[in-house]
């Protein structure tokens, strides 16, 4: 008897009354039913939710990574008559510049026999830039995507005709420029690319597109530090000069992806949503079954803060084991899943070829705090009914 009493002593009185309230449930075949379908509601909602953010981490990651790979960390785009070469020596001068290069871009076709195949033209100076990640600091020349050129059965050493849409005067009117180039390598393109790239020598891409796309490439040490470099960029260079950082140049895809991302987690989150009402009517099914002892307990002196908080407790006992499951099985599930390369999709029609599952641990945090949340408010809720329960008249009915 004294050792019970030893091991019940730490207890408050509203937890051991919630747990006398759980194990209680279990005589009421319906309500011990509710019960177990509120937690495993709980649990599934716990589940997809860790699923999703982790498929959408994975997709957004993969996605990221080859876009920000084929993205200069800072671009610059001059004024009409500003001088580049100055200006590519003043963004050098930078602390933090590891690397200014002139680019000149613009939009061109390259043939094959007559058959065109649309492309970003990018002429360079000097070596290949760092935004060609698998082929970047080569030397100067012309280079394909590699898979257009596999296509089309060229290899380095063969000649592509380069067509430029800026027209050129000649005795016959206005005609496209156009030039034959030696290809001098391959460079791998990414499947995220709406457009391909082509690169070039930056005095052809001059002679073919003009002047009017110059820019400047500017690499830092980290793409973390581009926004730093920004203003210091901005005060060295010419007046009208517009200095934009790889989340500038990607700002609407970053828009998309967190709106995805949201209408997302609402969506699923209704999952929970419903969970949390089971438990409200689970817990009022509770209530109405010990009134009578709800109404007994407040005539011996028990406050309805008590009352408030053993509800509280009881509808928090029943989401931990839900809770508990679906981060088991969201997390295990997430893992198999990417381990294992599950589900494949048509690596022709998206840029993988399986679905990657990516577990961050703010995406864990964001599902325990809505459980937690909703958890609180339905358990509250119950709680609160419990609490208004007038003693004389819960042990009249």
């Amino acid at each position: 008897m004294s050792s019970s009493r030893l091991l019940l002593r730490p207890w408050p009185f509203p937890v051991l009354l919630a747990l006398r309230y759980l194990r209680s449930t279990r005589k009421d075949a319906f309500v011990n039913f509710l019960s177990k379908v509120a937690a495993l509601g709980i649990g599934v909602g716990v589940a997809a939710l860790i699923l999703v953010l982790a498929a959408l981490a994975g997709l957004h990651d993969r996605l990221l990574g080859q876009i920000l790979a084929g993205t200069p960390h800072l671009e610059v785009l001059l004024p009409p008559r500003a001088d580049s070469v100055k200006a590519r020596e003043s963004c050098s001068t930078v602390p933090g510049v590891r690397e200014a290069q002139r680019i000149v871009a613009g939009q061109g076709w390259v043939l094959n026999d007559g058959v065109p195949q649309a492309l970003k033209l990018i002429g360079f100076e000097g070596r290949l830039p760092s935004s060609f990640p698998d082929a970047s600091h080569r030397q100067e020349g012309f280079y394909l995507p590699v898979d257009l050129a596999a296509r089309w059965g060229l290899s380095p050493g063969d000649r592509a005709e380069v067509v430029s849409p800026r027209p050129g005067l000649t005795p016959l009117g206005p005609q496209p420029r156009v030039r034959f180039l030696k290809i001098t390598g391959t460079f791998q393109s990414y499947a995220s690319e709406t457009v391909q790239r082509a690169a070039l020598p930056l005095a052809t891409a001059e002679r073919l597109l003009g002047r009017s796309g110059r820019r400047i490439y500017v690499t830092g040490g980290r793409l973390e530090d581009a926004e730093g470099l920004k203003a210091d960029l901005q005060s060295v260079l010419p007046e009208g000069s517009q200095v934009r950082t790889w989340k500038d140049l990607n700002r609407s895809l970053y828009f998309v992806l967190g709106m995805e991302r949201t209408l997302l987690v609402v969506a699923v989150g209704l999952i929970l949503l419903v969970a949390a009402l089971a438990l409200v009517v689970d817990l009022g099914l509770i209530i109405a079954s010990k009134r009578r002892e709800i109404g007994m307990l407040g005539t011996m002196g028990a406050t309805p803060g008590t009352l408030r908080r053993t509800f509280l407790y009881l509808g928090s006992l029943l989401a931990f084991f839900g809770l508990a499951l679906g981060l088991t099985v969201g997390v295990v599930g997430a893992w198999a899943l990417d381990r294992y390369e599950v589900l494949t999709v048509p690596g022709q029609v998206m840029f993988v070829d399986h679905i990657p599952f990516l577990i961050r641990p703010v995406d864990l945090a964001l599902v325990l705090v809505l459980t937690v949340v909703l958890v609180l408010a339905a358990a509250g809720y119950s709680g609160h009914r419990a609490a208004s329960l007038q003693p004389v008249e819960a042990l009249r009915q």
